[in-house]
């Protein structure tokens, strides 16, 4: 018998209106199959995982696109980022270490991370480091680009859904290995990738049981080498103007104001009025610079699942899931301040050549600079851990409940060590820009840079830091569905948060001691070789610090600094360090929901409609630590958000195979905890300008709302194939922007009390709108060998604009200015060319996303302020050979045109990669061998 909507009355229907959400009060994507059911052919690999994903957005009534392993260990990226790339409005980018760092979802990177529908962290952060997820452990990846009120309410990009495999996915016993060799060309080196899955259920006399264990490791040893021209400073020309006070070619250091948006003006001929006389100036950088990184990652991950179904009417799942990353860095950095322009001993004074029609210098030649070798060492260290509970009943015809009971935990640990030599040079030569946007240098004699008796001991630098997470979270959902009328299913949930995060530090450093480098043993100096493979007309190698020695020997070098009587006093050794907190937060977070689903014929075709509410009260307590004052003062306070956020969509078939959808939904983005600390994180006067910088949080920060708009057609217009086109706008309100101004910090400890300190405030307000085309397409008419082959493709549009306020050096607000969003590239797209047939799978791909403002700098300098990332773009292959029906070998190479990662100077119409430009970055190229083994 057909279930009417009478029972919505009914005190059991009550009851099951106080629950939440099975999936972290998530729509539970339906399960995919691998047949072609319009011709019953069984597909697998690549094609398998590209109808798996249309079929996940054809069943879905939220605009979910999603990447599906079709087998396990079948997705062949290293990591959850990699594999999203080739998602429809995913934008991803930080390529360097040899994998992609970053993620965006139509231009905005605050997505919310789940695992299996529970929000997940790292450490004291409100998202989760998706890189660090490795790519084998995953089932299915989710990315919702609407909202529904049973979804978790943060995250204005939308929210990605990570699902580990249970043991009632498979029908008995399962086996799965993986083993992965990867060589990066960059570091020269071999890396392993491994899993193994083994999962089993059985039929006993207390109903299905299943257990299932998988694990992964993989470790990457990546080198990456860049070479950046410092910022622009002003310099007096050749023949400044009587009573300037200023000697040819020098720099000027006062007078002007840095750091303004568009810099000082670049037309030849401008002039700064100074000491009541207009001065002409040329524009130069400061600084040239390379740093050849070295690092290692490891990532081990598992995940534990028991199941038990005592009947038809009930599941229970037990789980635990793991994920650690332990990592170290270690930066050859050699850098030479370009802003001296002293005698050349037999070839007195400097040359330089401007660019054509301006006064920024293009190249130059300067004696007596001053220059530093530092060796950087740096330790990463993350352990994070789920516990899950989760019950599933079914009651009645058409009702269910589900609990799930979660709690969490996450640290971080960090430490820095760093040495740095100086010198003298006699001369350098430089060309800001010898093409492409890569610089080119030499020194008078580039040999000396590997000699350690050239150099004298400098700055020691020793810091550390720990984040701490952790989070209980309870959910109740409940919902009732009928077969007829007009009301088809009514949802309610719960949702109980109770969040805790807290940071530490510990931080001590000092000046140069003036001995010779080569007074340290020889195991303690690293020479590199090679650097920049030759790609540009550079220094290739120069001796330093081993940053490797350094960490194994730490409380050696810090007696060393000790035993001057300078310092003495402000280094401690290891036995005598404690760390001092920053921030302990508390957050509790109490979330209900309502949702109707309902459904009526218009014109003979069926209209989906579903329309809830969402109520969450947010409460979070602070207790702050001021770390430089004496003793540190501590601060606590506390702020309370209460929010309705409604949503609404519907769906509508025109035909079979052709559907319409529209959604609205209201969503905010949570401040992160960092920006909420009040206190002070100072650095000292680096270019003698009269005042260092600093940043504070603002505890007074609100979150971030947006209004989301979503239109969508999907023309699924033959078997295994789709095309795609959404419209889509956010309006955003309360975007957080930096707010910088003079301040006066007394007792600082730093070489000034004078500081630029930039803090974050809701202070702006913007609009994102875009169009989204997607298509996949295997078609069925191809002759003999060609059958099999297919394509996946899409295109993002985004056009952003947001207001930024403009303040004076004390934070004023004196005027108005427009920008786009950070992060946020006008256009982006992927191509994919695969090919399924017999025992052979393959797979080319190509990213590619347009420019994009990354960041603005510090304000110390005379460029316009923003940081732009080139064009950006990756070409990736994939081959897979079926050995037998068990045991495949696969081939993988990423980044096969050696793409490099490019940033410059830009705002509005000033700037651009030829006169501003800024770092180029080499980016690996990889090659990976494997072999997998399936049993199931």
């Amino acid at each position: 018998m057909a279930r009417r909507p009478i029972a919505l009355c009914s005190a059991s229907m009550f009851a099951l209106m106080l629950g939440a959400t099975a999936q972290a009060q998530t729509s539970p994507a339906p399960q995919i199959a691998a047949e072609d059911d319009a011709a019953d052919i069984v597909v697998t690999g690549v094609r398998a995982s590209m109808i798996g994903a249309i079929n996940v957005r054809k069943e879905s009534v939220q605009i979910v696109d999603s990447i599906v392993a079709e087998d396990v260990g079948k997705l062949p990226d290293n990591n959850v980022i990699e594999a999203l790339q080739r998602v429809t409005g995913i934008q991803v980018t930080n390529r360097t270490g040899g994998e992609a760092g970053a993620i965006s979802i139509r231009g905005l990177p605050d997505a919310l991370t789940t695992l299996n529908g529970r929000n997940i962290f790292t450490a004291s952060g409100q998202a989760f480091a998706l890189q660090d997820l490795s790519a084998n452990l995953i089932r299915q990846v989710d990315v919702y680009k609407t909202r529904a009120a049973e979804q978790i309410e943060t995250g204005l990009a939308g929210q990605i859904d990570v699902k580990t495999r249970r043991p009632f996915d498979f029908d008995g016993f399962a086996l799965s290995a993986l083993a992965r060799g990867i060589y990066n060309e960059e570091a020269d080196t071999y890396n392993p990738n491994a899993a193994l899955l083994i999962s089993n259920r059985w039929e006993t006399g207390i109903g299905d049981i299943g257990i299932l264990i998988n694990g992964s490791y993989t470790r990457t040893k990546f080198r990456d080498m860049t070479t950046t021209a410092g910022a622009m400073v002003p310099f007096a020309t050749e023949n400044p103007p009587a009573g300037s006070g200023f000697a040819p070619l020098e720099r000027i250091f006062s007078g002007w104001q840095p750091g303004q948006e568009r810099g000082l003006p670049s037309a030849a001929g401008s002039t700064l009025p100074i000491n009541g006389i207009n001065v002409p100036y040329y524009l130069s950088r400061d600084a040239i610079f390379s740093s050849d990184l070295y690092g290692k990652r490891e990532r081990p991950a598992f995940n534990v699942a028991v199941q038990w179904a005592p009947n038809d009417s009930s599941e229970y799942t037990a789980e635990m899931f793991y994920n650690g990353f332990k990592g170290n860095t270690f930066n050859s950095l050699q850098f030479s301040f370009a802003d001296w322009w002293g005698s050349l001993g037999p070839n007195p004074g400097s040359t330089f050549e401007l660019y054509d029609g301006t006064n920024i210098i293009k190249s130059r030649r300067a004696g007596d600079v001053f220059g530093f070798n530092s060796g950087d060492f740096a330790t990463n260290k993350t352990d994070s851990y789920v516990y899950a509970l989760n019950g599933k009943w079914n009651v009645g015809e058409g009702g269910k409940i589900v609990a799930d009971l979660a709690y969490q935990t996450s640290t971080n640990k960090t430490s820095f060590i760093a040495m740095r030599t100086t010198r003298v040079a006699k001369a350098i030569d430089v060309d800001f820009n010898a093409g492409g946007g890569i610089p080119s240098y030499h020194f008078d004699d580039d040999a000396l840079l590997a000699d350690p008796a050239q150099w004298t001991i400098g700055e020691f630098y020793d810091n550390a830091n720990k984040s701490k997470g952790s989070a209980l979270t309870f959910m109740l959902d409940g919902d009732y569905e009928w077969d007829e009328g007009f009301i088809r299913k009514i949802s309610g949930g719960f949702r109980y948060d109770d969040r805790k995060a807290r940071d530490s530090v510990r931080t001590q450093d000092a000046g140069g001691l003036g001995a010779n480098l080569s007074t340290l043993p020889a195991e303690a100096l690293f020479t590199n070789s090679g650097f920049y493979d030759g790609r540009a007309d550079i220094p290739t190698s120069w001796v330093l610090p081993s940053g490797y020695w350094l960490s194994k020997n730490a409380d050696t070098i810090r007696q060393l600094y000790k035993n001057d009587p300078r310092y003495a006093d402000r280094i401690l050794l290891s036995d005598q360090m404690t760390m001092t907190d920053v921030f302990d937060i508390n957050e509790v977070t109490l979330a209900a929901y309502l949702q109707a689903d309902a459904e009526v014929s218009i014109f003979g075709r069926p209209l989906q409609l579903q329309a809830g509410v969402r109520f969450v009260a947010v409460d979070t307590n602070f207790t702050f630590v001021d770390r430089y004052s004496n003793p540190p003062l501590v601060t606590q306070a506390a702020s309370g958000t209460q929010r309705f956020l409604p949503s609404f969509t519907a769906r509508y078939e025109i035909f079979d195979n052709l559907r319409l959808r529209f959604n609205y939904g209201e969503t905010l983005r949570r401040p992160a905890f960092a920006d909420l600390n009040p206190n002070y994180t100072l650095t000292g006067d680096l270019t003698n300008v009269g005042y260092g910088t600093g940043g504070r949080g603002n505890p007074g920060l609100r979150p971030t709302t947006s209004k989301n708009f979503d239109l969508a057609a999907e023309w699924y217009f033959e078997r295994s194939s789709a095309i795609y086109a959404t419209l889509f706008r956010r309006e955003i309100d309360g975007l957080v922007v930096p707010i910088t101004s003079l301040t006066t910090v007394p007792g600082s400890g730093l070489n000034t009390n004078s500081f630029l300190i930039t803090r974050p405030e809701n202070a702006s307000k913007g609009v994102l709108k875009g169009v989204e085309l997607g298509l996949t397409y295997f078609p069925t008419y191809l002759p003999g060998p060609l059958k099999g082959l297919g394509f996946q493709g899409s295109l993002t549009i985004l056009d952003s604009k947001q207001n930024i306020p403009l303040v004076d050096i004390n934070g004023n607000v004196t005027g108005q200015t427009s920008s786009s969003f950070f992060g946020v590239s006008d256009m982006s797209y992927n191509a994919t060319l695969a090919y399924e047939r017999g025992p052979i799978g393959a797979r080319l791909s190509y990213v590619w996303r347009k420019e994009f403002l990354a960041n603005n700098e510090a304000r110390l300098f005379a460029n316009p302020i923003g940081v732009w990332r080139a064009p950006e773009k990756s070409l990736d292959f994939q081959l897979t050979a079926k050995v037998t029906d068990r045991l495949g070998l696969t081939f993988d190479a990423v980044n096969l045109t050696r793409s490099k990662m490019q940033t410059y100077y830009k705002f509005e119409d000033v700037g651009g990669p030829e006169q501003f430009n800024l770092g180029t970055t080499l980016l690996a190229r990889t090659f990976a061998l494997g072999v997998r083994y399936s049993f199931n």
